[in-house]
C-alpha cells in the first residue's frame, strides 16, 4: 500500500461570542490506500470537525494553527489542502479526491430535485463527462451500491426513499466521482442493526474494489472492531491513543479508551452492569490543563497530569498512547 494523506500537527480553534475555542489540538496521522482508518470518541471530541478539516469544511470561524499540514498524495503528486484558497481551487478536494458520506443523507440531500438530478450535477462539475454518461454513471452506482431498480429510484426524491436506501444513496453519490478518499461520519448511527450490517459490509466491498481509503467516525467501538484496519481514539480535541484495531482493542492502554470498552454492553453476561465513564466531557471554554482526561480519570497521578501534557509512548508495534502512567513506567525501567 502507499501513503495517501498525512496530517501533522493538525490545530483548529473556533472564534466564538465567549472567546476562542479549541476544538482540535496537535492531531497528527497517516492512512494507506485500501486502509480504513476508525475515528472514535464521544460527542465533542473533535472527530467531525477533523474530518471536515480535511476538506477544509468549516465554518468561517475557523483559524487554522501555523504549523498544521495536510497532505493528499495523488496520482500526478501531493496536494496542499491548506494551501488551497478559492472555491474552485478546493475542487480538488471537495467533491473529487476526496468525498464525504454524512450521518443523516435527508439534511444532505436537496428535498425539492430528485436524487439522480443532484448525481449528475456533481459529476459535471467535477468531471468532464456529458450529462448522459452521467446519468448512466449514475444509476450504475446506485445499482453498485445494491438499490434495487435504479433507474427509477434515480429520478425519485429524498423523502421518498427508506432511510437505509438513502444512505446507499449518498454513497453512491460520493463514490460516483471516484474518489481517492471517503469520509464516512456517522454513517451507520441512524439505521437499524440489519442495515447498518449491510452498510458495513458494503465499504469493506468497496475498498477492495476501487483501493481508496476510508476515515470511518462513530462513538461505536463494535462498528469500529468490524470495519477498521487501524485506529484514533479522540478525547476533547487530543488523539489519545492509536493504533491497529486489534491491537488497540484487544490491549486498551488509555483509561479512556478503557472506559469505552467497559461501558459497551456485553451480550456474553447480559448480568454485568454497565460502567460509564465518571463525569462529562468539559466545555472546549473550560479545557483542562495537561492531560485533557485527568479531570475525570481514575488513575490521576497528580500535577504531572494536571499540568504536563504527554507524549506518545509505544505499547507495542504501532500502538501508540499518550498517558504520563507508561511515561513513567519507562522511566522506572
Amino acid at each position: 500500500m502507499s501513503r495517501l494523506l498525512d496530517v501533522e500537527n493538525l490545530t483548529l480553534d473556533f472564534d466564538t461570542d465567549e472567546g476562542r475555542i479549541t476544538a482540535v489540538d496537535d492531531v497528527s496521522f497517516s492512512l494507506e490506500a485500501g486502509e480504513i482508518m476508525g475515528l472514535v470518541g464521544e460527542s465533542g471530541s473533535g472527530k467531525s470537525v477533523t474530518a471536515k478539516a480535511l476538506m477544509k469544511l468549516n465554518a468561517s470561524n475557523a483559524i487554522y494553527g501555523q504549523n498544521t499540514k495536510i497532505t493528499l498524495n495523488l496520482a500526478d503528486g501531493p496536494v496542499d489542502i491548506m494551501s488551497l484558497r478559492t472555491a474552485k481551487e478546493l475542487q480538488v478536494v471537495r467533491g473529487g479526491a476526496i468525498s464525504m458520506i454524512f450521518q443523516e443523507p435527508m439534511a444532505s440531500f436537496a428535498p425539492a430535485i430528485t436524487i439522480g438530478a443532484q448525481m449528475v450535477e456533481q459529476l459535471l462539475i467535477h468531471t468532464s463527462m456529458s450529462a448522459i454518461k452521467a446519468q448512466e454513471v449514475s444509476i450504475e452506482m446506485l445499482n453498485r451500491v445494491g438499490i434495487s431498480d435504479a433507474s427509477t429510484r434515480f429520478k425519485q426524491y429524498a423523502f421518498e426513499l427508506s432511510g437505509g436506501m438513502r444512505q446507499r444513496a449518498m454513497i453512491a453519490m460520493a463514490l460516483s466521482t471516484n474518489p481517492k478518499l471517503l469520509i464516512a461520519d456517522e454513517p451507520t448511527t441512524a439505521l437499524d442493526v440489519t442495515i447498518q450490517a449491510q452498510v458495513i459490509d458494503l465499504m469493506k466491498d468497496l475498498v477492495k474494489d476501487f483501493g481508496m481509503g476510508i476515515v470511518f467516525i462513530t462513538h461505536d467501538l463494535g462498528v469500529i472492531a468490524q470495519t477498521a484496519d487501524t485506529v484514533a481514539v479522540m478525547y476533547l480535541g487530543r488523539v489519545v491513543e492509536k493504533g491497529p484495531v486489534r491491537q488497540v482493542i484487544g490491549n486498551p492502554s488509555h483509561p479512556y479508551t478503557q472506559g469505552l470498552i467497559q461501558a459497551l454492553p456485553r451480550l456474553d453476561d447480559l448480568d454485568s452492569p454497565l460502567t460509564p465513564i465518571p463525569g462529562d466531557i468539559p466545555s472546549p471554554l473550560e479545557r483542562p490543563n495537561g492531560c485533557v482526561f485527568n479531570t475525570r480519570c481514575s488513575r490521576f497521578l497528580g500535577p504531572q497530569c494536571s499540568v504536563t501534557i504527554p507524549e506518545f509512548t509505544p505499547i507495542s508495534h504501532d500502538h501508540m498512547v499518550a498517558c504520563h502512567i507508561y511515561q513513567q513506567d519507562q522511566k522506572g525501567t
